[in-house]
C-alpha cells in the first residue's frame, strides 16, 4: 500500500479578507499524495496552483481546513517550527533561478546546508557530489552571473536538492525556458523520482503535464480542482 505523505483537506486561502481587495485563492479544496508520486498541478494563472503548493510546503497558512505531511498537521504551526519542517522536507525550485550572482556556483549550493549542523568539509563534500550529478562540478568556482541559462537553471536544481528533501516542489519550472532546456529539466526531474522523491509540480506547460515523470494530474481552475487525470 503507497505511503500517504500530504493530506489537504477542506483548504480554503483568502487574500486580504473583508477588504476591498478580498481575494479568494482556494475554495474548499482536499487531495492527497503518495510517496514517490509526481502529481502536476495544471490550470491557468490565478487558478490557486501557487497558493496551494505554499500551502502544502508551511510558507503560508490557510483561512481555514487542515494540511498534513504524513501524520503531522502542519497548516498551524508556529513560524519557528514551519521554517524547520521547510528546511528539512522540501527542495524548491522556482521559475527565475533566484541565485545569489557575485556567489559563486558552490556557495550558492551550500546556503541551504548552514542551518545544519554539519561539518564545512561534509557540507562542501555533499555540494560538489550533487554539481556532479548534474554535470556542473568543473564550473563550481564560477561566479552565479557569469553562467548560461541551462548552468543557471542545474546549479538551482542542486541548491534544491543538496539536503536531501523527500519532496521538490517546482512552481513553473519551465516557464523561462526554451524547449531543449526543459527536457533537460523533466529528465533531472525524472531521475529525481527514480530516487525515490515526491514531486509536486504546478504548470500550465503541456510539455511538463504530459512527460512520462508525471504519474497523475490535478486540474484547477478559480482555486477549485475541476478535474483528475492519471497520466
Amino acid at each position: 500500500m503507497p505511503e500517504l505523505l500530504i493530506r489537504v483537506q477542506d483548504v480554503s486561502k483568502i487574500y486580504n479578507a473583508g477588504r476591498p481587495d478580498e481575494v479568494r485563492a482556494l475554495h474548499g479544496v482536499s487531495m492527497q499524495v503518495t510517496r514517490g508520486e509526481a502529481l502536476a498541478l495544471v490550470g491557468p494563472s490565478g487558478s490557486g496552483k501557487s497558493t496551494l503548493l505554499s500551502l502544502i510546503a508551511c510558507m503560508s497558512r490557510p483561512t481555514s481546513g487542515v494540511v498534513r505531511l504524513g501524520d503531522r498537521e502542519v497548516s498551524r504551526l508556529p513560524e519557528h517550527f514551519a521554517a524547520r519542517v521547510r528546511r528539512e522536507s522540501f527542495g524548491f525550485m522556482f521559475q527565475q533561478s533566484h541565485l545569489i550572482p557575485d556567489l559563486s556556483v558552490l556557495d550558492n549550493v551550500l546556503v541551504p546546508l548552514f542551518p545544519s549542523n554539519m561539518p564545512f568539509d561534509q557540507m562542501r563534500e555533499r555540494a560538489t557530489a550533487t554539481l556532479d550529478r548534474l554535470g556542473m562540478k568543473s564550473k563550481i568556482a564560477r561566479k552565479a552571473r557569469s553562467l548560461s541559462g541551462g548552468e543557471q537553471q542545474r546549479t538551482a536544481i542542486a541548491r534544491a536538492i543538496v539536503h536531501d528533501p523527500r519532496i521538490v516542489i517546482a512552481d513553473e519550472p519551465t516557464a523561462h525556458l526554451d524547449h531543449a532546456l526543459a527536457e533537460d529539466l523533466l529528465n533531472i526531474l525524472a531521475d529525481l523520482k527514480s530516487d525515490g522523491r515526491t514531486l509536486l509540480i504546478a504548470t500550465h506547460d503541456a510539455l511538463v503535464f504530459q512527460h512520462p515523470l508525471v504519474t497523475r494530474i490535478l486540474r484547477l481552475r478559480d482555486g477549485m480542482i475541476e478535474g483528475e487525470d492519471a497520466s
